[in-house]
């Protein structure tokens, strides 16, 4: 299977074997986060006051973003540049419902949407490392996709935790 290959291959990454160290990929990744996220703030500024000075602040983050985001998504082929950016931006923005969750004590609702995030975080990477992904969710029996879905991104999150550490210096 294609996958276990590519698990194996990135674990001999984890282990020493092959030198790959994401932590600086990963604090780009979530400065990317933010920028998405400020430039969201800037057109919606703009639209609530009526001061389109706004949107030209939205087109130089964009700007910027843009730049960062060719770094972390490099040789990509159909949408996955799109793919990308709006997988870092879904992940933001349950980091933000999870944190509105905590503040209201609603901590399993907000570990939900945590989990959710790591897992979209985790599949930008996939994406943009290049791991195959197991057989077609459509593929499969319904009986073995939810075991199959979950083992994979259990696997996926494990892999992702080892490979991205941004407290390696």
């Amino acid at each position: 299977m294609d996958f276990e290959k590519n698990i194996k291959e990135l674990k001999k990454v984890i282990d020493g074997e092959k030198k790959m160290d994401l932590s600086k990929d990963q604090d780009l990744a979530l400065g990317v986060m933010n920028l998405i996220s400020i430039e969201e703030h800037f057109i919606f500024t703009g639209v609530k006051t009526g001061k389109e000075d706004y949107y030209g602040l939205a087109g130089e983050v964009r700007a910027i973003r843009k730049e960062l985001l060719k770094k972390l998504v490099k040789d990509y082929e159909g949408e996955v540049w799109c793919i990308s950016k709006h997988l870092l931006a879904g992940s933001m923005r349950l980091i933000e419902v999870g944190n509105k969750e905590m503040d209201v004590e609603n901590k399993d609702e907000a570990c939900k949407m945590f989990e959710k995030s790591y897992e979209l975080f985790s599949l930008f990477w996939l994406v943009n490392k290049k791991v195959k992904a197991p057989n077609s969710r459509l593929k499969r029996e319904e009986k073995n996709e939810k075991e199959n879905k979950e083992g994979f991104l259990i696997k996926l999150k494990g892999i992702v935790t080892e490979m991205v550490d941004c407290c390696r210096e």
